[in-house]
């Protein structure tokens, strides 16, 4: 019999090796992606405080009214634009992007494109 691979922990294995060498710093953060099946949730932290220092997800209240009627892609990207824009309020430019052991594809990378494209720096 063939066991079935768990794909959760796969992922969980290659983010803990991710996170061995990628470390966020005061002058250059961490910003981490977790993606569930319907949500995208982004962090910037800072590693040697171990402070979030600013963060935004699909369920936000004050981006929800915006994500109704777009699909998963597109609300991963306003996601991004609104990280990089709280991001500029802490007077924060450059990043280090943790994907979390995610395939950087589809909504993790909708939400870098968006990041970057508002003025973030990874």
């Amino acid at each position: 019999m063939f066991k079935k691979v768990n794909k959760n922990e796969v992922r969980k294995a290659k983010h803990s090796r991710i996170r061995n060498t990628l470390v966020g710093t005061s002058e250059r953060p961490r910003l981490n992606v977790y993606r569930s099946t319907s949500h995208i949730y982004a962090q910037i932290i800072d590693d040697t405080t171990g402070k979030t220092l600013a963060s935004s997800s699909t369920m936000d209240k004050n981006l929800i009214e915006k994500l109704n009627g777009l699909n998963k892609k597109q609300q991963a990207e306003l996601v991004g634009k609104d990280i990089a824009k709280k991001a500029k309020k802490a007077k924060i430019t450059n990043v280090v992007f943790d994907r979390a052991g995610y395939i950087y594809t589809g909504r993790v990378q909708a939400l870098a494109e968006g990041a970057r494209s508002a003025g973030l720096e990874f």
